[in-house]
């Protein structure tokens, strides 16, 4: 063997298991394998996990916070005037090396998946190219899936569906959208349709920036569900945000979930962002925004975490920790129930995994060695905690390392040092 990991707790919540690794790919899990390897990994009852997967994020925006300026309001409409100002004097060569230094983040903190929007409503596709090159340079360590999004609107902006087209043509995976950005209600529910029948011709999953609206007559979701049904795209279809669920009536969601689920769509949340840029007109009571996550799971819908933004138009804060990510969600949601916590713990590791089509993804004989060890002993205290990332490991080999979290205190009255692990 090459490496085994000993004494390790699962997030199923097995514990005291071993997991045997062999040229990239686990090969044995189980309690006190007899196996002997070049490497042994003492995880000492901590928690060993899939990677963390982000489903949402825009990677071509990243860490250009104060870029032309900075967003003085911090709300979405001026994030995306902002974006508007900025993209003319993009390079990309800055668009790669920003791209770089935030998947470098990532990796550090166990996020070795990505679902990145990329602008192609500029005729020049620099983000287009840009991000390519940062996919074939980190397929290595991260898997990096790739949305053709109109950022403009695909009916609004000029060009926008011939560079969509011309996007995927050079090698993007899925087909974005923003209908509720389109001029009128009936030009988003007609871009639907035009990107939905496009995809479904391609063979290509769909995910839509969909109903990021306070609005609860913003329905495009519905719109979004009809489609995917009407066109057999069951599981390849994603709605990304749907704010607006927040602020509809509940008699209308009653009827809303049961056709997302029998239409296969998966529903991502952005807690950290939704919080912040949703209820924005409102004075008191305010509305927190975020999408009814603990309804869609009832409803059998898949539903994920994503970060959104990192340092970039619309948000100044971020640091590509998905635990910060599950932990505000969880807040946002009310989700404090034991089992609630730990949905909050697989949206943003199994389930985006799966709404990826992310292949050898899991901790079972034949999947890929791709793990990170934390430092706590189960799901709910890695979230408590934004837990350290003691390992990390890709195909079997460790890219990144992290000492467990310690402290030495010298206290009046007690010994003068007293270590102890914070997470326990």
């Amino acid at each position: 063997m090459d490496v085994v990991i000993r004494n390790a707790n699962l997030a199923d919540g097995q514990q005291g298991v071993d997991v045997a690794i062999e040229q990239g790919r686990i090969v044995a899990v189980g309690p006190r394998l007899a196996v002997q390897a070049g490497r042994e990994v003492d995880a000492d009852g901590d928690l060993l996990s899939t990677p963390f997967v982000d489903a949402h994020f825009h990677m071509d925006a990243t860490l250009s916070y104060g870029l032309p300026r900075v967003n003085a309001s911090g709300t979405l409409l001026e994030g995306i005037a902002l974006w508007g100002e900025l993209k003319p004097h993009l390079t990309q060569q800055a668009l790669i090396e920003r791209a770089l230094q935030y998947c470098d983040w990532a990796v550090a903190r166990g996020l070795l998946a990505i679902r990145s929007h990329v602008d192609i409503c500029d005729d020049r596709l620099l983000a287009v190219e840009a991000l390519l090159e940062v996919k074939r340079r980190v397929a290595p360590y991260l898997d990096l899936q790739l949305v053709a999004f109109p950022q403009d609107g695909v009916l609004r902006a000029p060009n926008a569906l011939i560079n969509l087209k011309r996007a995927i043509g050079m090698g993007f995976d899925v087909v974005g959208g923003i209908p509720h950005f389109e001029r009128t209600m009936a030009d988003g529910a007609e871009s639907v349709r035009i990107l939905c029948e496009y995809a479904a011709d391609q063979g290509l999953m769909v995910d839509m920036h969909c109903d990021e609206s306070d609005d609860p007559m913003s329905r495009h979701i519905e719109t979004l569900a009809y489609q995917s049904n009407r066109l057999g795209l069951h599981g390849r279809v994603t709605g990304s945000h749907l704010t607006s669920m927040h602020s509809m009536d509940n008699y209308y969601v009653s009827k809303l979930l049961p056709l997302m689920r029998e239409a296969g769509v998966n529903a991502i949340a952005n807690p950290l962002i939704n919080i912040t840029l949703q209820g924005r007109h409102d004075s008191y009571p305010k509305r927190r925004g975020m999408t009814r996550v603990p309804e869609l799971l009832a409803a059998g819908i898949p539903v994920a975490f994503g970060h959104d933004c990192v340092m970039d138009p619309w948000y100044s804060l971020g640091s590509g920790d998905m635990l910060e990510v599950a932990h505000m969600g969880l807040h946002v949601a009310q989700m404090t129930g034991q089992e609630a916590m730990r949905d909050c713990f697989r949206a943003v590791t199994s389930t985006p995994a799966a709404i990826l089509g992310l292949q050898g993804y899991g901790v079972a004989p034949g999947c890929h060695a791709d793990l990170v060890l934390l430092d706590a002993a189960d799901p709910v205290e890695a979230i408590r905690l934004r837990a350290a990332r003691r390992m990390v490991m890709r195909r079997g080999k460790i890219i990144a390392e992290s000492p467990r979290a310690h402290a030495r205190l010298s206290l009046p009255g007690r010994p003068d040092s007293v270590n102890f692990r914070l997470n326990r």
